[in-house]
């Protein structure tokens, strides 16, 4: 790259890592930040190439998007790197981590060294991969934990699957003692969950639809918290939905167990009624809850019992969607609206600004023991740019993902990304912005 020198000035500075929010300007030289705050270029107009006034709009560390499905190999027909890329940039996210439900599954040092070639192929979003726990994501035979991080696997689980034997857990979390490495759950025990479609109530038993009972994850959180005690490994929750886990992950922070927890943006910013009529588009694993558990969510991330927002990416066909609501797949895309549904949080005075940004930056990066998420003199010029209050409409048809399976079209929203930048190059500029 060309030696450049980019100054954005006159933003309003969010870092959560610091807990720096101010106006000021950041310094971009060569991709990296070299240098920003409150007070630079006070006291002159700066020598660089060119200047971004960014109008009073945030500047943060791009978004670090710990859970997605980017269906590259074996699904290309629903998502694709490029896709993937594309969504990420339009979001906000700059570093993204792929779970290995992969044809072939990301069980060895190959499945990792393909992921990172592909993101040296493409020069976009930053992309890092899980490996897997069990062996073809079986839940019967540990992987190579040491090799597969060497080769650079940053945490391990067995993506949208429980370990579900007790014995296996903890031989993985045995295990990852040795490396200290993250072993990330899904915690619904599948002989509970395997034969539901939507949350257990009087919703699932009026339209007649097969029920996933809440307790199917708090007795796999309290499972696993159990055998944390007993193995001291780090342990992490992907997605938290009830009560009751977030009661028991609550304890069992005030313990000082080295317990962490996720969530979606879907989970609190839907109920189960979002279902509707059969909705398939609102089918999600673990499914929607009631409202109590959603208040509980957000009550959680307020108090810091839930550490992380992530976007559960989990892009779906057409095909896979319109079926009967039994039959048709779990997820929904999530990377193109991870921001603007987050803010909400802030905009219904739940939490802070910082707050809600830093659960989507300098909180995922650190428990990956990523580089990124912070603004940091010498660090990557990872960025995004948002304006934390523009009112617009969600739209599926507008969505850079190759699959459109989102619950939220049409939904009014305020926040938008004006622009994602990535080692100091400019991924995405929404219209009008000059960058």
């Amino acid at each position: 790259m060309a030696h450049s020198r980019i100054a954005y000035m006159n933003a309003r500075l969010l870092d959560p890592a610091s807990g720096l929010d101010a106006t000021g300007a950041v310094l971009v030289e060569d991709g990296v930040i070299a240098d920003f705050g409150p007070n630079l270029f006070k006291s002159g107009a700066p020598s660089v190439d060119k200047v971004v006034d960014c109008k009073g709009l945030c500047l943060a560390p791009g978004l670090v998007d710990m859970r997605v499905q980017i269906r590259e190999p074996g699904d290309e027909h629903k998502g694709t790197y490029e896709t993937a890329t594309d969504a990420a940039s339009a979001g906000g996210v700059t570093t993204m981590v792929t779970l290995p439900k992969t044809n072939p599954v990301i069980d060895d040092e190959a499945g990792v060294r393909y992921v990172a070639r592909r993101a040296r192929q493409l020069k976009r979003t930053k992309i890092h991969s899980y490996g897997a726990i069990t062996r073809n994501l079986e839940g019967k035979e540990l992987t190579e934990f040491g090799m597969l991080s060497e080769a650079g696997a940053v945490a391990f689980t067995d993506a949208t699957k429980a370990v579900a034997n007790a014995g296996v857990m903890r031989r993985a979390l045995s295990y990852s003692t040795a490396f200290d490495l993250l072993l990330v759950q899904h915690a619904e025990e599948p002989s509970l969950a395997s034969s539901g479609a939507m949350n257990g109530g009087e919703l699932a038993s009026r339209l007649g639809l097969p029920a996933i009972p809440r307790l199917s994850e708090v007795m796999m959180v309290e499972r696993d918290l159990r055998l944390v005690e007993m193995t001291g490994a780090r342990y992490h929750a992907a997605i938290i939905t009830t009560r009751e886990s977030i009661d028991v992950i609550r304890r069992a922070k005030r313990q000082g167990l080295p317990v962490t927890c996720g969530t979606a943006p879907h989970y609190f910013a839907l109920n189960e009624t979002a279902v509707g009529d059969y909705r398939t588009f609102a089918k999600v694993s673990p499914p929607l809850r009631d409202e109590m558990d959603r208040r509980a969510v957000v009550e959680a991330l307020a108090d810091g019992t839930i550490d992380v927002i992530n976007s559960d990416h989990a892009p779906h066909d057409a095909e896979s969607k319109r079926l009967p609501f039994n039959q048709a797949a779990f997820g929904i895309v999530g990377l193109e609206t991870l921001l603007t549904i987050s803010l909400e949080l802030y905009h219904n005075g739940h939490l802070s600004l910082l707050d809600v940004i830093g659960c989507l930056t300098s909180k995922p990066a650190d428990l990956l023991k990523l580089s990124g998420g912070k603004l940091k003199i010498g660090g990557a010029a990872d960025l995004v740019i948002f304006d934390p209050d523009l009112p617009w409409q969600i739209s599926e048809s507008d969505f850079k993902s190759k699959s459109k399976n989102t619950p939220f079209d049409k939904r009014p929203v305020q926040g938008k990304v004006k622009a994602t930048i990535v080692d100091g190059r400019v991924l995405y500029k929404d219209k009008g912005f000059s960058a």
